[in-house]
This record gives structure tokens, C-alpha cells and sequence, in this order.
């Protein structure tokens, strides 16, 4: 399933988009879940925590997607 994630700015960091998104309580978790290898962005493993998304990529954890706009 796909969550679109809308944001106001140009671009949203991967840690910041996974608490926002609700799939990360705190920023330690997004770290962790990110340095582990769970995280996928655009199809790719991305072990960049700062890693900048822009309106449309799309990251991947705990068979979640979700796309920025």
C-alpha cells in the first residue's frame, strides 16, 4: 500500500519523512531502521539518515510506501 506524504517544503530528509509518516516513533528509531538496511528509496537500500526526498521519490519500510508530493 502507498501513503502519499505532502509536504510544504522542497525537499523533507529520509528521518524526518519516516516520524512524519508515523513508521518511526523518534528520530533514534529512523536512525537505527535507516543504518540497519531496512530502508528503501526509490527501489534502492539508503543508509543516508540526512538523505533529501523530493516530490516523487519514495521510500519503503515494513512493507510500507510512501511517496512525497
Amino acid at each position: 500500500m502507498e501513503e502519499r506524504i505532502k509536504i510544504e517544503t522542497p525537499f523533507i530528509r529520509l528521518d524526518a519523512l519516516l516520524k512524519f509518516a508515523g513508521v518511526a516513533e523518534t528520530g533514534g528509531a529512523a536512525k537505527l531502521a535507516i543504518q540497519s538496511g531496512e530502508v528503501k528509496v526509490n527501489g534502492e537500500v539508503c543508509a543516508m539518515r540526512g538523505k533529501k526526498l523530493y516530490p516523487g521519490d519514495q521510500a519503503e519500510l515494513d512493507g510500507q510506501t510512501f511517496l512525497v508530493e
